[in-house]
């Protein structure tokens, strides 16, 4: 069973008529994901190469029964996108928009938390279930089905990671990336709560990097939930204190932080962490044999 999408999800894509949102809108379709509608205010009534394009999520909702959202509008659009997308009442909303202020960012995050609706992301690469459904930006072509999750803070990483699981007959019941910002949707412990809970799923990849403890509380949440074997990868061994890494959310302050920590904090609990990503894949491989 896959996790939070599958082969029944419906997207309309927010900012389809941009290049980045065709491009990628597209390429999710080519994929054999259900791409119905497309959104781009005052455009309502044209269409991308058949997809139709709607004034309103809620439009796009009501005509083509959409149920996920991915936003590729600009940054100062975007925390709008995300309240229209859950006010038209969509299950999933994924954000790939990066550089959106952690001000506009922080009241969506409040608003979500008495909502339905699950948001991935911001600036994150979306999530695929191999063989069901993609939605985002990560390549369909690095991916197989199989019997891993995997949950990641950083998108270039995880498309290393699993190009190294599928080079090793490794398959995945959904790769899920959740975005590196300071305020963001799903995060580990959610991804977590439902690999945990899918049949499918015999064992986790979570890769970490620098900055929050957010892997710290993973960690925890670890040793008292999760039964199945979870490896893990934090980047940023190497990283200067007080200097952002790539995500707005890398930087370690003072002793907090640090990929150092993070790995205590995994290994304590019996986590194994390594230290490539081609470790990662060789330390998940065991777990299954």
């Amino acid at each position: 069973m896959s996790v939070l999408i599958d082969e029944n999800t419906r997207v309309v894509v927010t900012g389809l008529t941009g290049s980045q949102g065709k491009f990628h809108g597209l390429r999710n379709r080519d994929y054999g994901t259900k791409v119905v509608a497309g959104v781009t205010p005052g455009k309502g009534g044209q269409d991308v190469e058949g997809i139709p394009v709607f004034d309103t999520v809620v439009e796009a909702v009501k005509e083509t029964e959409a149920n996920t959202a991915l936003i590729f509008v600009p940054a100062r659009f975007a925390a709008d996108s995300i309240y229209e997308a859950a006010e038209a009442g969509v299950a999933l909303v994924v954000c790939i928009t990066e550089g959106i202020p952690v001000h506009d960012m922080a009241p969506v995050a409040s608003y979500l938390r008495g909502s339905d609706t699950v948001l991935i992301g911001p600036n994150c690469p979306g999530l695929i279930s191999p063989g069901k459904a993609n939605v985002g930006i990560i390549p369909g072509e690095i991916c197989t089905t199989g019997r891993v999750g995997l949950v990641s803070r950083s998108g270039t990483l995880t498309y290393q990671i699993v190009h190294e699981l599928t080079a090793r007959g490794i398959g995945q019941t959904t790769c899920v990336g959740i975005g590196g910002d300071p305020v963001h949707g799903l995060g580990f412990i959610d991804a977590l709560e439902r690999f945990q809970a899918d049949p499918d799923t015999d064992a986790v990849a979570l890769i970490g990097e620098i900055g929050g403890d957010d892997e710290e509380k993973a960690a925890a949440f670890i040793a008292e939930h999760v039964s199945k074997p979870v490896t893990a990868y934090v980047a940023g061994f190497t990283a200067p204190p007080g200097k952002r890494m790539g995500h707005a959310g890398a930087i370690i302050t003072g002793s907090k932080g640090t990929a150092q920590a993070k790995a205590e904090a995994f290994e304590k609990v019996g986590v194994k962490v390594g230290r490539t990503p081609t470790e990662v894949a060789e330390l998940v491989e065991a777990t299954l044999s």
